[in-house]
């Protein structure tokens, strides 16, 4: 695991893009006060969900309105058709520490690892 931010970092309801992964992730904190972490990257277009917008365990991304799971990175609603990784998180003493995937990204038609 990995430290990646603390909790007041992330306003509840919002998410934070995070740069120091390839690709980058976003942290997400749910009005409930959970956080989850996916790949930051729109599988459909390059545009960073953490500008998205959150409602409940979903993130609508700011492009087409593709959304995603949070607790899984299943995509919900088109145009994306695949989904983004998503990475285990736990929080600890105020602060936020990642596990991330393994799993191979999916990334937007000409977008490659280090150039989101």
């Amino acid at each position: 695991m990995i430290r990646i931010c603390s909790t007041d970092d992330v306003v509840p309801g919002e998410g934070l893009r995070i740069t120091s992964t390839v690709p980058p992730i976003a942290v997400f904190r749910t009005e409930d006060d959970e956080f989850f972490a996916l790949d930051d990257t729109c599988t459909h277009q390059d545009a960073s969900l953490a500008d998205g917008w959150l409602e409940g365990c979903r993130v609508e991304c700011p492009l087409h309105a593709s959304t995603f799971d949070l607790r899984t990175g299943a995509v919900d609603e088109p145009p994306a058709r695949l989904p983004v990784r998503a990475h285990e998180v736990e929080v600890r003493d105020g602060e936020v520490f990642v596990t991330l995937s393994t799993a191979v990204p999916h990334l937007p038609p000409g977008v490659t690892l280090g150039a989101s």
